[in-house]
């Protein structure tokens, strides 16, 4: 369990909807804190849950496996243990394999379509800690041999929504980090 500043609210003062997030998490990770300290916030708890995870996520233009992909390679980058383990199983759910999500650190060389390769490449370039991360003529170009413009959109706003929803994430200590996360807490003096 992380060592949040934030006022946790307990399961059972939590929404039906939140109450199945909560045991959902717990199952996969034992940590529930990230889901404790969002209910203080209704609104972006909703914002959230509903508006990006179900119509963007989940039901946008582009299909889910990609999405996974990038979520999956996001938070690899990024180190975010809660993220990882919800991340592995939710990819498995949408389709990819164990040799696929085993695969990620190598994916160029991995059992990856063009699709794919492309769209983890994007991640790449989306990750926190690539700050000169570029849509480049030759990643572009890459993209567009699988998705439009559109696609490209909503891919990358998924990885960038993803992306700074991790940093609040560590800032707040809300979720483990593993071990080889770059990113440290620095705590201000009390």
């Amino acid at each position: 369990m992380t060592n949040t500043l934030m006022n946790r609210v307990p399961r059972e003062q939590l929404s039906p909807e939140q109450q199945a997030g909560w045991d959902h998490a717990k199952a996969i990770c034992e940590d529930t804190t990230i889901l404790e300290v969002f209910a203080n916030s209704p609104k972006a708890s909703k914002m959230f849950g509903q508006h990006f995870y179900k119509e963007l996520f989940f039901e946008g233009d582009v299909p889910r496996r990609y999405k996974e992909l990038v979520r999956y390679r996001l938070s690899l980058i990024h180190g975010c243990h809660y993220c990882n383990l919800n991340n592995r199983a939710s990819s498995k759910e949408a389709g990819l394999t164990e040799a696929e999500l085993d695969a990620m650190e190598d994916y160029e060389n991995g059992p990856f379509s063009g699709a794919d390769k492309a769209a983890i490449a994007l991640a790449e370039q989306l990750a926190l800690t690539n700050m000169g991360g570029s849509l480049t003529p030759a990643l572009y170009a890459r993209l567009k041999e699988h998705f439009s413009d559109g696609d490209i959109v909503e891919l990358s706003m998924v990885g960038a929504i993803l992306g700074g929803m991790n940093k609040m994430a560590f800032v707040l200590d809300l979720v483990a980090k593993e071990e080889y996360c770059p990113f440290v807490p620095q705590r201000a003096a009390e």
